[in-house]
């Protein structure tokens, strides 16, 4: 018997269906019926579904859970952003028996009160459960050296060493400075407990973007490079003004050079204490076409007399911005200086 010859019944394997010939108007060849016989389904037809199984759909109104139920609709709206103090990339995990943060503030006066405060609430943001305290480098009472006291609820009972440091030490300074630097290793030299002494806030491209906000608060500069307006208002080149001595300089030159870039404009940095360093700076502005000058003070400002910046202001014939003060970005260098402060502890330890 010949393969033909074979029925459906005692073949091997069911006939695979046959291909209609093409025609004119898709119904089979011309005078024969279209074979009733449909094409096998990949996908079988799930219970309680109709006679014509297939691919789920999707239906535009969203899934009904019920039997043959389509699938979900993903959202055309974007992902939802994350809000609140959770959405800072500066937030840190610390252990529970993590050193404390005492932020050294110089100067004293109520105003340098609340604004150290200030700083110290904003920074427990960055750092939750941090024992955050604030240690004045003038006055009698809430000094450094007390801040730097032994804690008896901080000490064996959490698991700390003796060798290890019992507190970091974090200047409320955009830069170095001679005199406040000098005070702040006395107190660490003379406390009954390890410490380690954090670097200063700058330089860092944060404090950059704090100065932009400073310039662009009074006028002096456009809101933000995002819009494409990146580029100086009322001012065509910036004379960012650091505290006091040579590294001072050197640190705020490199948040200039962070600044300029955000500005496109020209910057340069000089030193508030030093005249030779801010004629130079000016000449330099001057050579790079800079006709209207603005003067960026890269201080948080109780280090400083602000009388200083007013006669700078009036001798170069240049507007002046407000110093960082309590900008967002001061609190978020003081939790990132601890948090790279906690590091050099970790390697040491190991």
């Amino acid at each position: 018997m010949s393969v033909t010859d074979q029925s459906a019944d005692s073949a091997p394997f069911p006939p695979l269906p046959q291909r209609r010939p093409a025609s004119a108007n898709g119904d089979g060849a011309p005078g024969q019926a279209p074979s009733s016989q449909p094409l096998p389904r990949r996908f079988p037809a799930a219970p309680g579904s109709s006679s014509e199984p297939g691919l789920p759909r999707r239906s535009p109104g969203g899934s009904d859970n019920g039997p043959g139920a389509s699938l979900p609709r993903r959202s055309s709206g974007t992902r939802p952003r994350r809000v609140g103090r959770h959405r800072s990339l500066h937030r840190i995990s610390v252990a529970s028996d993590a050193p404390a943060l005492v932020l050294a503030v110089p100067g004293r006066g109520e105003s340098t009160a609340d604004l150290s405060r200030h700083v110290a609430e904003t920074a427990a943001e960055s750092c939750p459960g941090v024992d955050i305290k604030i240690g004045h480098l003038n006055g009698v009472t809430g000094t450094l050296a007390e801040a730097l006291a032994p804690d008896s609820s901080h000490s064996h009972a959490n698991g700390r060493l003796d060798h290890a440091p019992q507190a970091v030490v974090v200047p409320l300074l955009a830069g170095p400075h001679p005199a406040i630097d000098t005070a702040i290793a006395a107190a660490i030299a003379s406390a009954p407990a390890p410490v380690m002494l954090a670097a200063a806030l700058g330089p860092h491209p944060l404090l950059a973007g704090a100065l932009h906000d400073r310039l662009y608060e009074v006028g002096l500069a456009r809101a933000n490079r995002a819009r494409g307006l990146n580029f100086a208002v009322g001012a065509s080149g910036i004379l960012v003004v650091a505290d006091r001595g040579p590294q001072a300089i050197n640190d705020a030159g490199v948040t200039t050079v962070l600044l300029a870039s955000r500005l496109s404009i020209p910057a340069a940095p000089a030193s508030l204490g030093d005249p030779a360093s801010i004629d130079a700076a000016v000449q330099r502005l001057r050579e790079a076409g800079a006709t209207q000058l603005a003067i960026a003070p890269c201080v948080i400002g109780p280090e400083s007399d602000p009388e200083e910046f007013a006669a700078l202001s009036a001798a170069l014939g240049a507007p002046y911005s407000a110093p960082l003060g309590g900008h967002p970005a001061v609190a978020q260098l003081v939790a990132v200086r601890y948090g790279e402060a906690l590091a050099r502890i970790a390697v040491a330890s190991h």
